[in-house]
């Protein structure tokens, strides 16, 4: 049931064919096929045959249940089948036989798909209150051995608000209450502790609720998209389209490769169904083109990484690399560097004025090449040392200096914090930012540095910014609960910011301005510690489950970098954002959100620490930098995914293993420092 290769490079819109009554289980599957559906839903019972599990006689009926699974290749039940419940089945009745019946049936159903190899069980939820439900649910999950998920069927509106009909080419005004049946499925995930086997399938209907509302469900688990063949409005030629509040979300759900399943009869012109599919395969092939950055992230959505130490750890090759190949950051560093050397050096001075620029992590030279290039666009003269103290990424500064650079560049193989310079730089040029702008201790190593500099001198960067935003995203919570090791504290995987490309996900408020650090700092003792307490206005409820951070830099003048999704620099990948987790809390419409934030610094190591303060409490997030295990742990999220690449800040995970980067990490994030400190 997943979607193949479409046109044009795009992925192709999968989708299944939803039926009430089948008689004829392969007959059905063939004619759904031909009509180019993927996939089929059916009841695996007859909808009418109630079943007795009690009362006498139709308890002891004689006869099969249903029919059997011989009637089709257990593939294709694997494969091509979606079951569905008897809409009868009522667990969570008011009335005691009803319940306990239904329970009873619940457990013959969910086992008999079970014994299919069904892919997916739909389970409708049809009001707020379903605890049996999930009860019956979650036995039903902690036994055996299958791997069915479990698609909760929720519909975006409360049933009774929706009306019949769509009129026009837009989507109806919002109903009065939005949040009813996000609720729904709030509790009932609760209940089952955020199973990953329990996941969403909105029934979509002519309301739609408002923007907010609906971005809310995008950080939700949904596999699937029930739509109704009476949502679509028929065009000037007769054909079914779909008015533009739908599409709008369509598209959105289709990003997270949502497959859609149509319900109902064709309603337009005698037009079969697959002039419906048409028309999906329409919408999905005419979405916006992926951005470089989507192209180069694709496949690592939502996939958690440890942040870069470069500072203790020595980087490969390949993360050298990859940091290279990013098509914005080394053109907006050489049109700083000319920017910086055409302010400094007056034109008549071009032939004399010798501007003397350190890079400072050198790296394997991209920005030497950077500064070289902007000195002959300026027309200025440089004298240039590259400092690195990688002593692998030396051997490859010594060749270019031997081959390309010539005596214009000086490599020297030693820390940038102790080195003793032998003149003072009018340029210091450094590429030491993280996702979150000063985690990778670019204020440490800078500040160490600033001997190097003339009293006059530039920094490049001059500064930047770190951001934090409330998210709220079951499928970034469930992967950080899977980080856990059995050598650990139970809670460890909770302490620590992770990089990742977010994805599935929401986030509830813009982001806001966190630590802002210059350079040259003007502090004759500077003292990098920080401390924030940032809050947000909520306008739908919501759970949060960790903040997203970003940064932006203000390299010279006003050339900049950013990750910030509101100036995101267009075509930037070297940086992903970064997410700082927190156990699940619950946040009503209208309510603040703040959250306490620290960055500690200690004469041997930084870190940070953070809190929700409102609506309510959490426990404080790394208390004191406290360190629950020494050891250095490898947490077996790679999988072995290279694709072929290492890519540093964003995807630090090579050959399936840790990079020496977590090594030295104490109770998830803590630098520690090391040459000389």
């Amino acid at each position: 049931m997943a979607a193949g290769p479409g046109a044009a490079g795009t992925a192709r819109v999968s989708s299944g064919r939803d039926l009430n009554c089948v008689p004829e289980v392969a007959g059905a599957l063939g004619a759904v096929a031909r009509q180019g559906f993927d996939f089929l839903c059916l009841p695996l019972f007859h909808p009418r045959h109630r079943r007795e599990f009690s009362a006498p006689p139709a308890r002891d009926r004689p006869g099969p249940q249903t029919r059997s699974d011989l009637v089709l290749a257990g593939r294709d039940w694997n494969t091509l089948i979606v079951g569905k419940l008897s809409p009868w089945i009522r667990p969570d009745s008011p009335l005691e036989h009803v319940r306990k019946n239904s329970q009873k049936a619940l457990r013959q159903e969910l086992d008999f798909g079970a014994y299919l190899g069904l892919a997916a069980h739909l389970v409708p939820l049809r009001g707020p209150h379903n605890p049996n439900l999930a009860r019956g649910l979650s036995a039903h999950l902690h036994s055996g051995h299958h791997a069915t998920q479990f698609w909760v069927q929720v519909p975006l509106v409360p049933p009774e608000e929706s009306r019949d009909d769509v009129i026009g080419n837009e989507a109806p005004p919002p109903s009065g209450d939005e949040e009813n049946t996000w609720e729904w499925w709030h509790n009932f995930r609760t209940l089952l502790d955020y199973n990953k086997r329990v996941a969403l399938a909105l029934e979509l209907g002519p309301d739609l609720p408002s923007p907010a509302a609906l971005a809310r469900w995008l950080g939700e688990p949904v596999r699937a998209a029930f739509l109704p063949t009476r949502l679509f409005l028929t065009n000037k030629k007769g054909f079914p389209v779909l008015g533009r509040g739908h599409q709008r979300l369509l598209g959105q759900l289709l990003k997270l490769d949502v497959q859609i399943i149509v319900q109902g009869a064709p309603r337009h012109g005698g037009r079969p169904l697959a002039a419906y599919l048409q028309y999906l395969e329409h919408l999905g092939q005419h979405r916006p083109p992926p951005s470089a950055y989507e192209l180069y992230a694709r496949g690592y959505e939502d996939y958690l990484q440890s942040p870069l130490q470069p500072l203790m750890d020595n980087l490969e090759s390949q993360t050298y690399e990859v940091f290279e190949k990013d098509p914005i950051k080394y053109c907006q560093y050489q049109q700083a560097i000319f920017k910086c050397l055409t302010d400094r050096v007056p034109e008549e001075e071009r032939e004399t004025n010798v501007q003397v620029v350190m890079v400072l992590g050198a790296g394997r030279g991209p920005l030497v090449a950077a500064a070289l290039r902007a000195a002959r666009q300026a027309g200025a003269r440089l004298r240039l040392y590259a400092v690195e103290k990688n002593p692998n990424a030396v051997v490859t500064l010594e060749n270019c200096q031997w081959e390309e650079w010539g005596s214009q560049v000086a490599v020297v193989a030693r820390d940038m914090r102790g080195w003793a310079a032998p003149e003072a730089a009018d340029l210091v040029v450094s590429e030491l930012l993280g996702s979150f702008g000063d985690n990778e201790l670019s204020p440490e190593c800078l500040d160490g540095a600033r001997g190097c500099l003339k009293e006059d001198g530039v920094s490049i960067p001059q500064s930047y910014t770190s951001f934090l935003a409330p998210v709220s995203s079951s499928k970034l919570y469930n992967e950080v609960r899977g980080c856990r090791e059995h050598d650990r504290h139970p809670e460890a995987q909770f302490e620590t910011p992770y990089v990742v490309r977010l994805h599935n996900f929401h986030q509830v408020a813009p982001p806001q301005p966190c630590f802002t650090f210059q350079h040259p700092n003007p502090d004759p003792c500077p003292d990098n510690s920080r401390y924030t307490e940032l809050s947000w206005r909520v306008e739908v409820g919501t759970v949060l489950h960790g903040f997203a951070g970003y940064f932006e830099t203000r390299l010279y003048g006003d050339v900049t970098l950013s990750i910030r999704p509101e100036t995101h620099s267009p075509g930037l990948f070297s940086w992903f954002p970064i997410f700082f987790p927190i156990k699940p809390v619950p946040v009503r419409a209208g309510q603040e959100v703040s959250v306490a934030f620290w960055r500690v610094a200690t004469p041997t190591k930084v870190w940070y620490e953070w809190a929700v303060t409102a609506p309510a409490c959490s426990a404080l997030h790394k208390p004191h930098g406290e360190i629950l295990h020494h050891r250095a742990v490898t947490h077996g999220r790679t999988h072995g995914r290279t694709h072929g690449r290492t890519h540093g800040r964003t995807h630090g995970w090579t050959h399936g293993r840790t990079h020496g980067r977590t090594h030295g990490w104490t109770h998830g994030w803590t630098h520690g420092w090391t040459h000389g400190w």
